[in-house]
Formats: structure tokens, sequence, C-alpha cells
């Protein structure tokens, strides 16, 4: 049974966190990031930076931990046993540092099918905001293998 295309019209709330100097320093470490804007407030400084650097993709780690994403797919009854991460990108309009205030704004934006209907795929993307203004758009892609519509 595949997903139901309802979700796209989904309208799901915004998250406002700030973003904190020792989460990105922990994320930094945790990925093997050595260059020291990301964890020395001096060296981000020296290069330009208001305050620690977040390195790319944490956002993505800091909107899932405070989203309600597998809750969604659970309303909607997918069996979560049978969901797979598909893919994730993300675009940067401005840098994000520590002290920031951002709000997370997802959304579903694209429902499709492949391998004959075995498979769906459902993709999310969260614009993140500064002030008002985009700074970050993360995308990720779900994949729903058939059959991971609960019963």
């Amino acid at each position: 049974m595949p997903l139901d295309a309802s979700i796209l019209q989904r309208t799901d709330t915004t998250v406002e966190v700030t973003v904190e100097r020792g989460r990105i320093q922990q994320f930094a470490k945790a990925i093997g990031e050595k260059d020291p804007v990301y964890s020395d407030l001096d060296a981000a400084r020296a290069a330009g930076h208001p305050d620690l650097l977040a390195p790319p993709t944490f956002l993505f780690g800091l909107e899932l931990e405070r989203s309600d994403v597998f809750d969604v797919l659970g309303e909607y009854g997918v069996d979560l046993s049978q969901v797979l991460h598909g893919e994730q990108s993300f675009r940067y309009f401005e840098p994000v540092h520590a002290g920031d205030t951002v709000v997370f704004a997802p959304s579903y934006v694209d429902l499709y099918s492949k391998a004959g209907g075995s498979l769906d795929f459902l993709v999310r993307r969260c614009e993140v905001l500064r002030d008002g203004s985009k700074v970050a758009e993360l995308e990720s892609t779900t994949v729903v293998k058939n059959g991971g519509i609960a019963s």
C-alpha cells in the first residue's frame, strides 16, 4: 500500500533553536573535523567569524533531534522498520555560527514510487531561517519499502 499523498499538504510546526558553541565543538570532534574554525573560538575569530562556525551537516542533526519526522511517518501508517535513509543535500546561503538563533521550517515536497511501486520516496525540505532570512535549505529523501505500511 503506497504512502498517502496527503502528507504533501501537511504543515509541520517550526522549531526555534539557539546554536550552542559546545554542541558545535562536540559535533566537529565526532565527525573528525580538524579545521579550528569549528572548535577554537580564537581561530574562528581570526578567520573573520563572530563565533564558531557550524559544520555543513551540523544543522541536519540539530533539526532531526527536535523534529517529529518519525511520529509523522507513524501517523501515516509507516512501519519504521521498513524505512531507509535515501539521501540528503544542503545549500547554505549564509554561514551559521554559535550564538545564532535559527528557525527550522520543514515541509514534505515530493512523493514518488519506483521499482514497480515496491519503494516509495518521500522528500522533505527544511528551510533554516535567521531573523526571517533563509540561511540554509536542507533536503532529505526517506525510502519506505513496500509493505512498510502498518496493517
